[in-house]
């Protein structure tokens, strides 16, 4: 299958984006995926459990330029939670946040705080996916089901990942309503132009000595091959470190670096998450645009905060020579604080933000591609430093 034969996602479609676009945007690459055991088409939905649905949903319109397509509670009958789907692009949150206190996303919310509690993903044959996923020793949370509305069938099951995380298989070529069967299209006001129009990758944390276990879960489970691979000296300061290896789909659309903490001093950025998450989570999402000044530019304006870089890694000589021309002048990235990297690809612009809730779990990373198919691993260093400086100022370093 060439990559102009690859199927776009539903959310793709409606994003109006094509395959030159998501080159750019993701890294897409060539892949023959008729004979994968466990075909997956791309991202579905990130579902978060949350505090506070309502006012994260409003959060995430005004300030993150998302569009709130659909809704589920009381209302439509959901007596359990509220549910809120925005969308940017080919981007869907689902925002869950508990009605009654005997939830499970209370319980969820009460352990881990604001996080992910599903990567959803859509895929052509959920059951083709199980039975692998079953053969392979992996945990199957949910049973293919169907579930069914005025606009039509979704299928669906859900197979567990690392801690309380899970990865809902979804096909939804049958159906043509918001979200899913249970939710009913719902109108919000944007802030202003698209911010990000796809999702990049998911960075998953998990404990000391277990990374290579996910890793063969995502290698034997899902069929992803493995992409990079950075040992403890290639992220590392005078204080910690971090491990981190990655896998994606076979078409890169869908990625996922997997970090576990290195023995340090002092205790990393991971050991940091895994003590305030309470274990295994998502740690940060990547968010791919085509304009990350405007974006940075339009977040700041909005009171988004973002890590700071220090001026002395714009003037390093050895910088200057690694990354040679880019799409803007380095000063206009100095100004945003925004990290640059190439590798024999291309290049890559990329910048993250402070975490995003009371706890310092989950965070967002803006990313702008340019050929490059790497992670920024020249700017690792940089990146932890930035975070140490921000452990210490909250006294958990």
């Amino acid at each position: 299958m060439s990559i102009d034969q690859t199927p776009l996602t539903g959310q793709e479609r409606l994003a109006e984006l094509d395959l030159d676009q998501l080159r750019q945007l993701v890294g897409l690459v060539e892949h023959d995926g008729d004979g994968d055991p466990f075909p997956v088409i791309g991202w579905d939905a990130v579902v978060w459990a949350v505090g506070n649905a309502t006012q994260a949903a409003h959060l995430y319109q005004a300030v993150w330029g998302m569009e709130l397509v659909a809704y589920s509670g009381p209302e439509t009958g959901n007596r359990d939670h509220h549910a809120y789907v925005l969308r940017s692009g080919a981007v869907r949150f689902v925002l869950t946040g508990a009605v009654d206190p005997a939830s499970p996303v209370a319980d969820h919310h009460r352990r881990h705080g604001d996080g992910i509690v599903d990567i959803a993903l859509e895929v052509p044959d959920v059951d083709r996916c199980v039975a692998h996923a079953r053969a392979q020793g992996a945990t199957v949370l949910v049973e293919p089901h169907d579930e069914t509305d005025a606009h039509g069938t979704v299928r669906s099951a859900a197979i567990a990942t690392y801690g309380e995380t899970r990865h809902t298989l979804v096909d939804r070529s049958r159906y043509t309503g918001p979200y899913l069967p249970g939710f009913v299209a719902r109108g919000g006001v944007t802030a202003g132009p698209r911010l990000f129009q796809a999702l990049d990758h998911v960075v998953g944390n998990v404990e000391l000595g277990h990374m290579d276990e996910w890793v063969g879960f995502y290698n034997r489970v899902m069929g992803f091959t493995n992409m990079a691979e950075f040992v403890g000296e290639d992220i590392a300061t005078e204080y910690s470190a971090l491990m981190s290896k990655v896998v994606a789909s076979g078409d890169h659309r869908v990625k996922f670096p997997l970090n576990e903490p290195a023995i340090g001093r002092k205790r990393s950025q991971i050991d940091e998450y895994l003590e305030f998450y309470g274990g295994p989570g998502a740690q940060h999402l990547a968010l791919a645009t085509t304009d990350i000044l405007a974006t940075v530019d339009a977040l700041r304006e909005r009171g988004v905060e973002f890590l700071s870089t220090p001026e002395s890694y714009y003037s390093d000589p050895q910088l200057r020579a690694r990354i040679g021309h880019v799409r803007v002048p380095i000063e206009e990235l100095a100004a945003r604080g925004i990290l640059v990297d190439r590798d024999e690809d291309g290049y890559l612009l990329q910048i993250f933000t402070k975490p995003l809730g009371d706890r310092p779990t989950v965070f967002f990373e803006i990313i702008e591609r340019h050929g490059s198919l790497g992670f920024g691993a020249g700017n690792f260093q940089a990146l932890f430093e930035a975070i140490e400086r921000e452990q210490e100022r909250r006294g958990n370093f």
